[in-house]
C-alpha cells in the first residue's frame, strides 16, 4: 500500500450527506466472506452497519429482525452483491445510501474514510490534519474504531504513523487481509 504523501488529500472532511436512519424498517443478513461471516444492516433504505464475526464495538440491539437475502431490502441485497465483487476484486469502490450512527465527530472521521483510495493508506495523523486538528489523531483513532460499516467505509485503510498496522474493530489478521487484497488487485507495494 502507498501512503498518501502530505497534501495530496483535501485538508477537511469532505461534504457526505449522510441519510438519516429510518430505524422501524430495520433488518439484517449474514453473507459468507473470505473473512468470515459479515452481518449487513439497513434501515430500509440505507445501509446502517458491516459488521464481522468477531467486532469490537457491536451494538446489535439496532439489527432487527434477520432475513434471508431474496426477502431483504434491496439496500442489503446490492450491498452483498457489491461486497461479494469486492472480494474477487472486480470492484473497487461501493455504491451503496450509507447512513452510519454516530456523533457529528466520527461522521466528519467517516466521511473522510471515504476519501482514501482503494489501494492506498493514511495516518490517523494526516487525517486528524485534514479536520484542521492535527493534534486529535487519537481521537480519530477512536471514531475509526467505531465505524458502523467496516469495508464501506473504509477504517482498515488508516495505520499508524510509520505504516505500521494498528487496532481494527475486527482485528489486525482481518485489516492485513483487506490491504493484502487491495494491494494484489490493485497491484501495488503494501509497506
Amino acid at each position: 500500500m502507498e501512503t498518501q504523501p502530505p497534501g495530496a488529500m483535501e485538508t477537511q472532511a469532505p461534504d457526505v450527506h449522510w441519510r438519516t436512519p429510518v430505524g422501524p424498517n430495520t433488518h439484517h443478513i449474514v453473507v459468507d466472506s473470505p473473512i468470515e461471516e459479515l452481518t449487513l444492516v439497513s434501515d430500509g433504505s440505507a445501509l446502517t452497519g458491516v459488521y464481522m464475526a468477531v467486532h469490537r464495538h457491536t451494538d446489535r440491539t439496532g439489527w432487527g429482525d434477520r432475513v434471508v437475502l431474496g426477502d431483504a431490502p434491496e439496500v442489503l441485497r446490492s450491498a452483498a452483491t457489491q461486497l461479494s465483487a469486492y472480494f474477487t476484486g472486480g470492484r473497487t469502490e461501493f455504491d451503496l445510501p450509507l447512513a452510519p450512527r454516530g456523533t457529528d465527530f466520527q461522521r466528519q472521521v467517516w466521511a473522510l474514510l471515504l476519501t482514501i483510495p482503494y489501494g492506498t493508506t493514511s495516518s490517523y495523523g494526516e487525517l486528524a490534519a485534514r479536520l484542521g486538528s492535527p493534534g486529535a489523531s487519537r481521537a480519530v483513532g477512536l471514531a475509526n474504531g467505531r465505524n458502523p460499516i467496516s469495508i464501506v467505509v473504509p477504517c482498515h485503510r488508516v495505520v499508524g504513523s510509520t505504516g505500521q498496522l494498528t487496532g481494527y474493530g475486527g482485528g489486525i489478521e482481518r485489516k492485513r487481509t483487506l490491504l493484502a487484497l487491495e494491494e494484489r488487485v490493485g497491484g501495488l507495494s503494501l509497506w
